[in-house]
């Protein structure tokens, strides 16, 4: 199995779609170091600001993948759900390039503009 921090699957638990079999979250809440990057670059480092910027990295790398991923937030953690572990796989490896450490999201982060983000 890849890595995939900062994220994490689990099987989709009812009363989710029965086309979603996945769910693939990160507790942003509890990544201080990514939130403080997020900061650094003038975005919000909330989850609907992974959910922005993670959808914005698949329409660019992979957009294929945006009609099976349904991207969302829930509370203090960003939630995206897969209907397969293939398509969660193809998710995190178009992703992981970019969040899979804080150098790689500081690199993407000093070269994405705040003004074309809402979160």
């Amino acid at each position: 199995m890849l890595a995939t921090f900062p994220f994490q699957l689990a099987p989709a638990p009812p009363p989710i779609s029965p086309e979603y079999q996945l769910v693939i979250f990160a507790d942003v809440g509890g990544l201080e170091d990514y939130y403080a990057l997020f900061q650094h670059f003038g975005f919000g480092g909330t989850p609907a600001s992974w959910a922005e910027h993670l959808e914005t990295i698949v329409e660019e790398h992979c957009p294929a993948l945006l009609d099976e991923i349904e991207f969302t937030e829930s509370g203090q953690t960003f939630v995206a759900y897969a209907s397969s572990p293939a398509l969660a796989d193809q998710f995190l490896a178009c992703v992981l390039p970019y969040f899979g450490s804080l150098a790689l999201l500081r690199k993407y982060l000093s070269q994405a503009d705040p003004d074309d983000f809402f979160a």
